[in-house]
């Protein structure tokens, strides 16, 4: 599961990030309102955590042209202004949640968690499902036929990238854009590396014997096919 974290006070930002990553999310760091707007609107998240203070644009400003552009992935407010007034603008803004700093981490986890789990605002889940193979995207767990005695441990990165080919099965992903979906779109990652992760789900797949399959689209990207023998 993927959240953009946006935090004008970068240590915090970094703290915060590092418990989300310890907790087995996928984070992605942003530190102005601006720059949230472009990753908000144009790459897929699961959870928006928005500092209501940001820089070049706040909070409040920036979810309102979110859901102008009809991304509707859930959002928490993050603020130390707690009054209720202050409450109600944030969800009427468009939040899902709002939460008063300081906070303690284990209270932001049981907020993701609920307002993932709410119906209607995602189409995604924790799970996934293609072919006789079931991703748990939360737990890192790949599992075949849904036999617990046929579940094998992933990575976080290999979680995260084939939960990104799974949501995207039968497309062909060009690398640039699952280099930026699983390392982050600032990060200077070597093509190699995803060649390499594809590499390790491809033996993870066929550990499993599972009816799904990575192919390369030659100059291009990836695609992940369901097949029968």
């Amino acid at each position: 599961m993927r959240i953009l974290l946006v935090e004008d006070d970068k240590i915090l930002c970094s703290t915060v990030a590092m418990q989300l990553e310890q907790a087995g999310y996928q984070v992605d760091q942003c530190y102005r309102g601006d720059d949230a707007l472009y990753y908000a609107t144009e790459y897929p998240y699961d959870v928006l955590i928005l500092d209501r203070m940001l820089p070049s644009l706040d909070g409040l400003s920036l979810l309102q042209a979110i859901r102008q552009k009809s991304v509707m992935t859930p959002v928490i407010i993050t603020t130390a202004l707690d009054g209720v007034g202050d409450r109600i603008d944030g969800l009427d803004a468009g939040a899902d949640d709002y939460l008063v700093k300081p906070f303690a981490v284990e209270e932001l986890l049981a907020r993701i968690r609920a307002v993932t789990r709410r119906p209607g605002r995602t189409a995604d889940t924790a799970n996934l499902n293609l072919g006789n193979l079931c991703l748990d995207a939360v737990k890192h767990e790949l599992t075949r036929d849904g036999a617990a005695s046929e579940t094998v441990t992933l990575s976080g990165r290999e979680s995260s990238l084939l939960e990104y080919l799974m949501r995207n099965a039968g497309r062909t992903l060009p690398r640039n854009a699952i280099l930026s979906y699983v390392w982050g779109p600032d990060s200077e990652v070597e093509a190699g590396n995803l060649d390499n992760y594809i590499y390790f789900l491809r033996r993870r797949l066929k550990a499993l014997h599972g009816n799904v399959k990575i192919q390369t689209v030659h100059g291009v990207g990836y695609r992940l096919e369901e097949f029968h023998d």
